[in-house]
């Protein structure tokens, strides 16, 4: 991402998580409503949410007869690596290591846990 987004809501990440997810890469407000769990939020708050995404740079808005078509302007995997980032910044200092020590004292991690880590680390 080149320039600096504001993080999304936890509503916004569910618009984005299914987006992320069409099958064809792009769909309509209806597209992402029919994919929403139960309990559905109403069409207009679909809509809206579509369009704040789109103002923040999330998403690309493509007219298609009287309605748009929504795709990711944002890859998942960049989002994800800016959301990291900034926790790592953000409470961490910036360190890594901090941020990996976190996880390791806050988690559960098993002992194949513990061997995938190592082995992940060792390929480095």
């Amino acid at each position: 991402m080149e320039e600096k987004r504001r993080q999304l809501t936890k509503a916004e990440t569910q618009v984005m998580k299914i987006v992320w997810d069409l099958p064809e890469g792009e769909g309509s407000v209806q597209d992402i409503l029919d994919r929403y769990p139960e309990p559905k939020p109403a069409y207009t708050t679909v809509m809206t949410f579509a369009k704040i995404l789109t103002e923040k740079g999330f998403l690309l808005a493509r007219k298609v007869g009287k309605a748009n078509r929504f795709r990711p302007a944002v890859a998942r995997e960049d989002y994800k690596a800016s959301v990291v980032q900034d926790v790592k910044d953000t409470f961490f200092g910036g360190s890594f290591t901090s941020l990996v020590s976190f996880f390791a004292k806050h988690e559960r991690l098993s002992d194949d846990d513990i061997a995938q880590l190592r082995a992940m680390i060792n390929q480095i």
